[in-house]
């Protein structure tokens, strides 16, 4: 690489994690308690491994132990001086609080969402992709029942499998985790709707498993637009019906207020149904829950099926991070490694915000893991990576030198 003109004094694992600041965050894991009765391993040191881990896709504390041994003097200009020993890394991730990794990622947030939100490439231009906050979770499956309860079990052995549910918030125009939070996979989606988060004039766009009137009508009243999906067995009754017919005589959309009533609620809901088409499959009727009386019904679908985005984010960490395997066994240990996740996920999602050239983030992810260690120019390199992987190919097909003795 020594011709390259991209070649740069610093690997690219160092200029990825540049907006780390080392005693900043020191700072916070001494804070959170992470630096009891530590003698070299501090809370630095154990994110740069840990994230080095995650973004290499390691499955165990062995395999992170021998890459970092192999990669030592260059790690060393990153300030990790000292290979920690896989009992170390075990037993920090055992100690260590886990609130110390979810401080350093809501700080790494706000220092970044604004270069996220200016890429429109990947977020849209449509005019409420501003106001849109969309709400899901996901559930990640556990080796064992002990930590965070499961859901279902095994239909052969009757085995019952632990699970973390995720539970997630982001801004449409983002695309990344504005706040998260952890559960057991049994505990129910509702609780993260809270109405008091949101302001006037902000959509939220939601699975029907956050249905709860009382939540939705403290909505309405804080001016909060909402979309959901319908339940098939929710009663209600008709105060309107409309529909909407094609030139060819085919309902478009139809349109019904009603009211629910749960005690002393009365929430006023107005209900679109539409036909949903896909390719290969057959259509089939949906129908969608919202508090907006004004907006055309083909700008409510639009918003619900923004939903994908979150969907999108979650099979995006699950494919490009090592989410089956864990580097310990107890709930802290979890928990630290779904944190750094999303923070290697914050990472290159800006890195990909900040890049000319259009990447797919699991190319993107992908290439980073080849060259982390490289000394390449990261942004030239990511831009124009062409030029680069050429000049490598006609190096590897030039003839070696004849050696001394053949002269």
């Amino acid at each position: 690489m020594s011709k390259s003109t991209n070649f740069f004094g610093q690997p690219v694992y160092g200029q990825l994690i540049k907006s780390l600041d080392r005693a900043k965050i020191v700072e916070m894991s001494r804070k959170n308690g992470g630096e009891k009765y530590v003698k070299s391993f501090n809370g630095y040191v154990h994110l740069l491994t840990m994230l080095f881990a995650v973004i290499m896709r390691f499955d165990s504390l062995r395999e992170i132990e021998a890459a970092m041994t192999a990669e030592v003097r260059k790690l060393a200009h990153l300030g990790i001086e000292k290979v920690p020993k896989r009992s170390t890394l075990s037993d920090s991730n055992a100690r260590r609080p886990e609130k110390f990794f979810e401080e350093v990622c809501r700080d790494l947030y706000e220092s970044n969402k604004g270069k996220l939100s200016s890429d429109s490439r990947r977020n849209g231009t449509e005019a409420w992709i501003k106001s849109l906050r969309i709400i899901d979770s996901t559930t990640i499956s556990l080796f064992s029942n002990m930590i965070f309860k499961g859901v279902g079990r095994h239909p052969k052995t009757g085995k019952k499998k632990g699970g973390i549910k995720v539970h997630s918030v982001i801004h449409a125009n983002e695309g990344i985790p504005c706040d998260v939070r952890f559960t057991s996979a049994t505990t129910n989606d509702s609780f993260m709707l809270a109405p008091s988060h949101y302001n006037h004039d902000e959509i939220v766009a939601l699975d029907r498993a956050y249905i709860n009137y009382e939540k939705f009508e403290e909505l309405t009243d804080r001016g909060v637009v909402y979309v959901t999906k319908m339940k098939k067995n929710l009663k209600y009754e008709l105060l309107f019906d409309f529909m909407e017919i094609t030139p060819e005589g085919k309902m478009e959309y139809r349109e019904q207020i009603v009211v629910f009533r749960k005690g002393d609620i009365n929430h006023i809901a107005r209900m679109i149904t539409y036909v949903d088409i896909k390719k290969g499959k057959q259509p089939k009727l949906i129908t969608l829950l919202t508090n907006d009386f004004d907006m055309r019904p083909e700008t409510i679908v639009a918003i619900y099926r923004r939903r994908w985005q979150i969907e999108s984010l979650f099979k995006q960490i699950k494919q490009n991070f090592p989410l089956r395997y864990f580097y310990g066994q107890s709930a802290n240990a979890i928990k630290i490694q779904i944190w750094v996740t999303l923070i290697a996920n914050l990472l290159l999602s800006v890195l990909q915000s900040s890049l000319t050239r259009q990447w797919s983030f699991s190319g993107l992810a992908t290439m980073v893991r080849i060259v982390l260690m490289y000394y390449l120019n990261l942004e030239k390199f990511f831009n124009q990576p062409d030029a680069d992987l050429k000049m490598m190919l006609a190096e590897a097909s030039e003839s070696p030198p004849e050696s001394v003795e053949n002269q």
